[in-house]
């Protein structure tokens, strides 16, 4: 692993629909001192930003290029089909890729959906973005099915969307290129899966510094070294009586057998 002095500031790439602001809010509270710059890239040209080393880490939709490219899957998106308010599926709450059948779908070229089978029927041309597409849409020339972060990033008065329940999903993921997994990128894999800042996974803490001697509050309790008096009387004595001469006696009391006899 390289250090991380070696990126004294952290890129990071994310394709359209992605949200990083809630991890990039933590990162600042946790590293104030490394300035993160975002990257707006279009989904196609994600990955060859971080091969390039043009971002750090980057956000991206799967599937991902597992040869050199490490990869976090994060969360999984629905699929909606984007269509005109006054469009006969803007009256239901979800559809199929059947109930699309007889409606020309749109593809763009940068659509990142795997379909086996693409829904309705083809466009004559397939439009160069999914901004082009929505546009189409809006001049009802056709339907188009995204990921909803996409379509409520072309967000527009005239269209809305529906849920199509059998449509596949998008998946967003954290990917970085294998061999530039530095401390920045580890401490930004612990926030996106939600580790606290000491987590021994997350940035490396200082170690604790030790305690002082004497420190320790039981030191003050400890037993006096041998011969040393605790200044506390216990009412026992360790000497000989002074009317007996025996051994040791209790309190004021004189040898047992009480009073001594008078001569006769």
């Amino acid at each position: 692993m390289t250090g991380s002095e070696e990126s004294p500031s952290f890129r990071l790439a994310y394709v359209p629909g992605a949200t990083p602001s809630k991890w990039v809010r933590i990162w600042h509270e946790r590293l104030p001192d490394v300035p993160l710059t975002l990257l707006a890239v279009s989904a196609a040209e994600a990955f060859d930003v971080l091969r390039g080393r043009g971002a750090d880490a980057g956000l991206v939709r799967l599937p991902v290029d597992g040869t050199d490219l490490s990869a976090i899957p994060l969360y999984a998106e629905t699929s909606v089909v984007v269509v005109p308010k006054d469009h006969v599926v803007a009256a239901v709450d979800e559809v199929t890729a059947e109930d699309l059948a007889d409606d020309v779908v749109l593809h763009p070229l940068d659509d990142t959906l795997d379909w086996e089978r693409l829904p309705g029927r083809p466009a004559i041309e397939r439009p160069a973005t999914t901004a082009d597409a929505v546009e189409l849409v809006a001049a009802g020339v056709g339907l188009l099915v995204v990921p909803q972060s996409v379509a409520r990033l072309h967000h527009r008065k005239d269209l809305t969307y529906r849920p199509v329940t059998d449509a596949p999903e998008s998946r967003i993921a954290l990917s970085w290129p294998q061999d530039r997994t530095t401390d920045l990128v580890e401490d930004f894999i612990g926030i996106v899966r939600g580790r606290t800042a000491n987590s021994s996974r997350g940035r490396s803490q200082p170690p604790a510094q030790p305690k002082a001697a004497g420190s320790d509050k039981g030191t003050a309790r400890r037993k006096p070294a041998a011969g040393k008096s605790t200044g506390k009387s216990t009412g026992k004595t360790t000497g000989k009586s002074p009317r007996t001469g025996s051994g040791t006696s209790k309190g004021a009391k004189g040898a047992k057998g009480g009073k001594p006899r008078r001569r006769p």
